[in-house]
């Protein structure tokens, strides 16, 4: 239960034209301990309610100037005042003008002459209400909070979740895929050699038939002229030497695939940037290549030189992963629109890198001159679940997690500068 104490200092604004009710009135609020303000016009109260915000006013209905109807009106439509309970002090009986006075934002109405017990009662009841309202709104509030900040941890843990998933999933997926590869690589590449040398020795074998047998017999020269010797000669050591470039290919992409992912989500190492850079857009080369009537999308590296930074390696090229492969996307968007009206243009990715020595911060840009975005697009591109694809082509998290794996996990930045029609920029900038 509320005591009187709460109450106290409780300041009561009294409003009347007749100095003797503000007599009367003040000893009685005075008698309960609270104190009194008064103003004996609708202007001076309206004035003094907005400097000294009392817990609640007494106001007389008819006085010369402004009304207490009017004076009321004025005190509700103020976003200072609006929310001082106020009393009605009134001689009239008639219900309209309770009505009235009620509709304008009066929470009770005392009628004149009054009696002191009654109006010390109806001010302790509103009191307690006011009281209790506030009590419930800071209430509503806190609770408001706290249910945003535990949604907030929630969408966190779901994205946490989402992106241990994906990692270790996709971990898995690569070491597998690795292991896979390395075998019949280091199968062909053990056996190339010897391959090549035998070619050789029969090169030699027949260069030396050729020179001790001048002559061959028909059945001979038919065999030479069927196999066309001369240009089996000429092609063959071009077929081992692409065989040894698809093999060196094959290495590059297994390399890659380990660096990608790496097995250190649990903590953090030293790791090359650019490393993690490349390893990425080697393995999105298959689709940086001309897709049809679609041009080739030229990468720009601009590296400078960087200092290795202690991180989680994997999950940083994941984010660069996101980010590239959203370009591409963008990149296909662009021309199919631009395909329909005939315009064709040069698509490039630039990535570029630089490091603040003072800040002992390095900086990645990641930028594209594809479709862009517009204002409110980018204001949302960090949000769980936002997409502008389709349905089936995106869940709407990469650049969520993204976000968290830059600022949450590494306490960097990431921010995104975009023009609609022009490009976008993702500019990420991470300790060192």
């Amino acid at each position: 239960m509320i005591t009187e104490s709460v109450f106290k200092p409780m300041h009561i604004l009294l409003v009347d034209d007749n100095p003797n009710n503000l007599k009367v009135l003040s000893e009685a609020i005075k008698g309960c301990g609270w104190k009194a303000l008064m103003a004996t016009d609708g202007e001076s109260a309206i004035e003094q309610t907005e400097y000294a915000h009392p817990d609640l006013i007494l106001l007389d209905v008819m006085m010369p100037g402004l009304d207490g109807f009017e004076t009321c009106r004025r005190l509700k439509a103020n976003n200072i005042t609006q929310n001082i309970p106020v009393i009605f002090m009134t001689a009239l009986s008639d219900a309209t003008d309770k009505v009235k006075g009620l509709e304008i934002g009066a929470v009770d109405y005392i009628t004149k002459p009054f009696q002191q017990e009654e109006v010390i009662a109806r001010l302790k009841l509103h009191l307690k209400i006011s009281h209790l309202t506030r009590t419930l709104e800071q209430r509503v509030q806190e609770r408001t909070a706290e249910l945003t900040h535990s949604l907030q941890q929630l969408q966190q843990t779901q994205l946490q979740l989402i992106q241990s998933e994906k990692m270790s999933t996709l971990g898995q997926l690569v070491a597998g895929i690795g292991h896979e590869i390395n075998n019949p690589i280091g199968f062909i590449s053990g056996n190339c050699s010897y391959i090549e040398q035998y070619v050789n020795d029969l090169f030699r074998l027949v260069d030396l038939q050729q020179q001790k047998l001048p002559d061959p017999d028909p059945e001979l020269e038919e065999l030479i002229e069927e196999i066309d010797l001369e240009y089996l000669f000429e092609d063959l050591p071009k077929l081992l030497l692409s065989m040894h470039q698809g093999i060196e290919r094959l290495k590059d992409i297994s390399l890659s695939l380990r660096t990608f992912a790496r097995a250190d989500i649990s903590s953090k190492v030293k790791f090359q940037i650019h490393e993690g850079l490349d390893s990425t857009i080697m393995l999105l080369k298959h689709r940086l290549k001309d897709q049809g009537d679609r041009p080739k999308i030229e990468v720009a590296t601009q590296y400078s030189e960087l200092p290795p930074i202690t991180c989680y390696p994997g999950q940083l090229n994941q984010v660069f992963m996101n980010i590239i492969a959203n370009a591409i996307d963008a990149f296909d968007d662009l021309h199919e629109n631009a395909a329909k009206q005939g315009i064709v243009g040069q698509y490039t990715i630039t990535i570029t890198t630089s490091v603040d020595n003072q800040q002992e911060t390095v900086t990645i840009c990641i930028e594209d001159n594809a479709l862009g975005m517009p204002p409110e697009v980018q204001a949302k591109i960090f949000e769980p679940s936002f997409t502008t694809k389709p349905v089936g082509k995106g869940t709407g998290l990469g650049l969520a997690i993204s976000y968290q794996i830059i600022v949450d996990k590494h306490h960097g930045n990431i921010h995104c500068l975009s023009t609609a029609g022009q490009g976008t920029k993702f500019v990420i900038t991470l300790p060192i």
